[in-house]
């Protein structure tokens, strides 16, 4: 099918324009928030061509795929005449959905799991980075890229004066950009979540890694004196300053008449908000950090080793499906600042090997030839790390093959915490992650997702799949 085809199909499944309230696109799915769900022909939507999955929760999500999902978007909104939004500009849609497939019993538990403070926390963490992920990607390729080259011309493949060449400074100059300013786009991010004013927010952050931070080294306050320090506390600390400023801001402007909001608003909100960053927030968040950034690294991966690694990975596909994932962005960044690579990245990044290993299984398996295209258009982009068309169509419907790609990933997490394999920056996983391997790790990384990709297909094949599963897929 053309994108205007599909997007066609789609809008017929779901009874119409006229039952069509909003719709947004995020990276892999279209969402569409319909007026009558019980108009909706699920089962239709699941078979049309092109489509990878069908998820419902607050709204109708259609699993179509990276790069194609925007086209089918753009296409859909000239069809419903409305236009359309990004994931993030829209508060209606839930990044974590459920497959309307699973059996009642599994829904209901997820339903449970998405109910919580946490997962409502961890939500808010995941909206303020995930409208990042394409900035994240571009600019840990692009630093992966002048590593590679660096480490050629360290190795004497290359020459060595390349280094000093001013195109690869520009090229290590534009990969750090994102990273060089993540206080001030997390701070404006935090500030619009929470309802504030996203430059003030932006202020936050920069006062976080405000290098005069590290010249005043402590600050006194009724007697204490504070050890402070550039990015103490990291993005935790930002995005509990852009809170801790949006409170101020939103309690202010209640009271501040109209003619002076524009002047003392921002200038009372800076000015106390900073206050209570630098003597309360920092320290705080530093210590929150520290204390799970030890728990996750220091004990799992290093005090438990193999074993740690395996039950990080092994775990990390359920915390996908809920959202939670993404609150653990922050850590990544935390490891990085503190020691140039984050240590948890290659670890939970076997989780995707293990999908791509038990989707390959049941491609071999099966007999549906449904099925097998499903696959054989989320394959591709499964081995790049982005496992959502793998997760929400095949795996978790069919039931038994997400336990099994669970178990399968987890010996790759093994083998990486016992090799201790970092990246450099936060990006995508899979395959597309080794320009990113820290310390010319490179081939133990990739014998990794190799070991992740044999467990996953092993178990599955052997356990983990049978061909009547396949009308849970249809039902």
């Amino acid at each position: 099918m053309t994108n205007l085809e599909l997007a066609m199909e789609i809008l017929k499944k779901i009874n119409g324009s006229g039952n069509v309230d909003s719709y947004a696109n995020c990276m892999t799915r279209l969402r569409i928030k319909v007026k009558n769900l019980e108009k909706v022909d699920f089962d239709g939507l699941k078979k049309i061509d092109g489509v990878l999955g069908v998820i419902q929760n607050e709204t109708v999500q259609v699993v179509i795929g990276p790069g194609k999902v925007k086209k089918v978007a753009d296409e859909f909104g000239k069809l419903v005449e409305m236009k359309g939004g990004t994931v993030e500009e829209s508060s209606d849609v839930e990044h974590a959905a459920l497959n309307e497939n699973l059996a009642k019993e599994t829904k209901e538990k997820y339903k449970k799991k998405q109910n919580t403070k946490v997962h409502e926390i961890l939500k808010i963490v995941g909206n303020i980075f995930v409208p990042l992920i394409p900035g994240f990607v571009s600019s840990g390729l692009i630093l992966g890229i002048s590593n590679v080259i660096a480490n050629m011309a360290t190795a004497g493949v290359i020459d060595k004066g390349v280094i000093n060449a001013s195109w690869f400074i520009l090229l290590k100059t534009i990969g750090g950009l994102l990273f060089g300013a993540l206080g001030v786009f997390t701070g404006i991010n935090a500030a619009k979540e929470f309802g504030g004013t996203g430059v003030i927010g932006g202020i936050a952050g920069l006062l976080i890694y405000s290098p005069a931070l590290t010249q005043l080294k402590t600050f006194s306050i009724f007697g204490f004196n504070l050890q402070i320090a550039t990015g103490l506390g990291g993005v935790l600390g930002v995005i509990l300053a852009a809170y801790i400023f949006s409170v101020i801001e939103k309690y202010l402007r209640k009271y501040i008449p109209d003619s002076l909001d524009l002047m003392i608003t921002p200038l009372v909100t800076i000015l106390v908000g900073s206050f209570i960053t630098i003597a309360i927030i920092m320290p705080l968040s530093g210590f929150i950090m520290n204390a799970i950034t030890w728990f996750l690294v220091d004990f799992c991966l290093y005090k438990l080793g193999a074993l740690g690694g395996y039950i990080l990975s092994a775990t990390f596909l359920p915390l996908v499906t809920v959202g939670l994932h993404q609150g653990l962005t922050p850590v990544h960044l935390q490891l990085i600042e503190k020691d140039g690579f984050t240590t948890l990245l290659p670890v939970l990044a076997m989780a995707g090997a293990g999908q791509v290993g038990t989707a390959i299984a049941i491609y071999v398996k099966t007999k549906d030839k449904s099925l097998k295209n499903r696959i054989a258009s989320a394959l591709p982009v499964g081995f790049l790390g982005i496992g959502e068309p793998l997760i929400y169509g095949v795996s978790l419907p069919l039931g038994r093959p997400f336990i099994s790609a669970c178990i399968g990933a987890g010996f790759g997490g093994a083998w990486c915490a016992i090799y201790k394999l970092g990246a450099i920056a936060v990006g995508p996983s899979g395959l597309a992650l080794i320009p990113l391997v820290a310390q010319n790790k490179y081939l133990a990384y990739f014998i990794g997702l190799l070991i992740s990709y044999v467990a996953g297909f092993i178990i599955t094949y052997f356990w983990g799949f049978k061909e009547e599963m396949v009308e849970r897929l249809y039902d």
